[in-house]
């Protein structure tokens, strides 16, 4: 162990009280709608499933067939799956014959401009909403904008900090010290997450639908289906978000306003080639701005730091008011085996794996090393499984199995830590897991979803809807939701209408007016 990370974690170790009582974990989750045959769906989001404006927990992301459910913050992990199950038990009951697609590269699709966009209503607020989406269809393709995943969002509480502050010798204001120690952890998932890829990546494959007109150089499994032979996430790689005009966008990770002050920049410094797109064209708006972003979460990351935003609070604004309160991390596939496309083991695995990055020495990024954490994500997207594969490590090449069992030994230290307090060894038991799955490169996600094209002799797109089919037939046949949980989301799906009919009759200026006032406030 780095001498570090040893020191911190003796000093948690011999730390009385639970540490860890009161950290918070919730789930985002997308699944594209899809009809009976497999293919998006051209339908209007559901209005048994309420607002798509304004539902805490359904909503809608890039597409309207693009579903988003979202838990509130739960103290425990099984919570935090079983209200997913319960929204996804919810939602499959309103669906009709429609279902939900289990994988995170997407079902056959149409063409780009046939694949509708997400609407939110006639508020300046919903009509905003709208045209960010049509921004990102114009800027990096609507295709593009299908791939779905599974974001694990984490909090320590209160009082994990003020102990480990004590530990650490700090003496600046709680806020700048959580701040820093979060992006201490933010910096150290970049640096590791090369190993969320290997572990959980389940999209090494996809139907050639996708990107149909793109000549992808990627070699044919049959005549349906493109893949990468020891892929892992093409989500992850430079088919996703991490294409050329992202990956020229540095924001800093070294401190938090050097990260406000870069992705303020991008938000502000015109991109030529949107330029060419235009704003507003014959009264019609494509994009909010000609910028290198048009706002804040147009910027693709494996990690982000967040803080909960007031009504009309921009995200850098609520983090230049208040510090990170907690992280995103937005790099798990969906799992297809997995009705809710998560489990335990995975939350738990991942818990634990952002604790060991807060204590473990995390140096500042500089252009080298940035770029060798960039490199390492991208190849481990696309030949993670490769035996001939190597990481770079300070300039050095290591085997993937070789770094991985290294930080897993540290990882294991952290989950035996976990299970003291909470009792059990379900956090070491998810860790040894993840150590077999090291050990042997066919159980991964990514090598058991090709082991199974090939056995059933399948493309793709045969394979994932047969798995649809039977996740929705699971969700219909398990015991019913509760009578509370019933209500309360027919409640909150009548309410989120209501909100939604509230917020369009109080504008009182043009969307011309609302842009202008968003785009000048800080």
């Amino acid at each position: 162990m780095s001498q570090g990370f040893d020191k911190r974690h003796r000093e948690l170790t011999n730390a009385s009280g639970n540490l860890f009582a009161g950290s918070l974990r919730g789930v985002e989750k997308e699944a594209l709608r899809v009809n009976s045959g497999g293919y998006l769906s051209r339908t209007s989001h559901p209005v048994r499933l309420g607002s798509a404006l304004s539902h805490r927990y359904i909503t809608t992301d890039f597409s309207e067939a693009l579903l988003e459910f979202v838990t509130p913050a739960f103290s425990s992990t099984w919570e935090a799956l079983h209200f997913l199950c319960d929204i996804h038990q919810f939602t499959y009951d309103r669906l009709g014959d429609e279902m939900l697609w289990v994988a995170s590269m997407p079902c056959r699709i149409p063409g780009d401009m046939e694949i509708p966009l997400a609407k939110y209503g006639t508020s300046n607020v919903g009509r905003m909403k709208t045209i960010y989406r049509r921004g990102l269809g114009l800027r990096y393709g609507r295709q593009m904008q299908t791939i779905a995943g599974v974001h694990f969002n984490y909090s320590l509480a209160g009082s994990f900090w003020s102990r480990y502050q004590q530990i650490i010798g700090d003496d600046r204001k709680e806020d700048d010290f959580r701040s820093d120690h979060y992006l201490r952890l933010i910096r150290n998932f970049r640096r590791f997450g090369w190993l969320v890829l290997y572990l959980f990546g389940a999209s090494p494959a996809m139907c050639k639908s996708f990107a149909r007109d793109e000549d992808l150089a990627m070699p044919s499994l049959n005549a349906e289906t493109w893949y990468e032979p020891y892929g892992t996430s093409l989500r992850m790689s430079d088919l996703g978000y991490s294409n050329q005009n992202q990956s020229r966008i540095n924001i800093s990770l070294n401190n938090l306003d050097s990260y406000i002050r870069d992705l303020s920049n991008a938000i502000r410094t015109p991109e030529p080639e949107y330029e060419k797109i235009g704003v507003k064209v014959d009264g019609k708006y494509r994009q909010l701005n000609v910028n290198r972003l048009q706002i804040e979460n147009e910027y693709y990351s494996s990690v982000r730091p967040k803080r909960v935003a007031a009504s009309g609070e921009r995200p850098t604004a609520a983090l230049r008011r208040g510090g990170i309160e907690y992280v995103e991390i937005r790099s798990l596939d969906i799992n297809f085996n997995d009705p809710a496309g998560i489990n335990q083991n995975t939350m738990r695995f991942i818990e634990a794996f952002l604790i060991y990055c807060l204590l473990e020495d995390s140096a500042p990024f500089d252009d080298t090393s940035l770029d060798e954490t960039k490199r390492n994500q991208t190849q481990t997207a696309k030949r993670g499984r490769d035996p001939k594969f190597r990481l770079h490590r300070d300039g050095r090449e290591v085997e993937l199995a070789v770094w991985a069992r290294e930080i897993l030994d540290k990882i294991s230290a952290i989950a035996e830590l976990i299970d003291r307090e909470e009792g059990g060894e379900s956090y070491a038991q998810a860790t040894r897991l993840m150590l077999d799955t090291v050990n042997d490169v066919e159980t991964t996600p990514s090598a058991r979803l090709l082991a199974e094209l090939r056995k059933e002799d399948c493309s793709f797109f045969e394979y994932a809807l047969s798995l649809a089919r039977n996740h929705r037939d699971y969700f219909a046949e398990i015991t019913p939701l509760s009578d509370d949980r019933e209500a309360e989301f027919e409640r909150e799906t009548q309410q989120s209408i209501e909100r939604q009919r509230a917020i369009e009759e109080s504008d009182a200026i043009s969307l011309d007016e609302y842009l202008e006032s968003y785009f000048s406030s800080d």
